[in-house]
C-alpha cells in the first residue's frame, strides 16, 4: 500500500511537471505551428500561378514559413532560375 502511493505521488509530481514546461513553452509551440501553416498556405497561392511549381515538401515549408514572403520569393527565384 505504501510503495503504490509513492508511486503516485511521483507520477503526480512528473504530470505537474511536465504540464507546467508545456504551459511555459506553449505560445513558442503554437508560433510555430503558425508559420508552418502559413507557409504551406502561401505555397498553395503561388502554386496557383501558371509556369510555377514549388514542390510542396517540409523543407520548402520550413523555408517558406519562417522565411515569410521573402522565403517564398526566394523559392520562386530558384524555382524559376533552376
Amino acid at each position: 500500500m505504501l510503495i503504490e502511493l509513492i508511486t503516485l505521488l511521483i507520477l503526480i509530481l512528473i504530470a505537474i511537471i511536465g504540464l507546467k514546461l508545456l504551459i511555459e513553452n506553449g505560445d513558442t509551440i503554437l508560433k510555430i505551428i503558425t508559420h508552418l501553416a502559413m507557409g504551406w498556405i502561401t505555397l498553395v497561392i503561388v502554386n496557383i500561378i501558371p509556369g510555377i511549381h514549388i514542390p510542396i515538401n517540409l523543407i520548402t515549408i520550413l523555408i517558406s514559413g519562417f522565411g515569410g514572403i521573402l522565403g517564398t520569393i526566394l523559392l520562386v527565384l530558384l524555382s524559376i532560375i533552376f
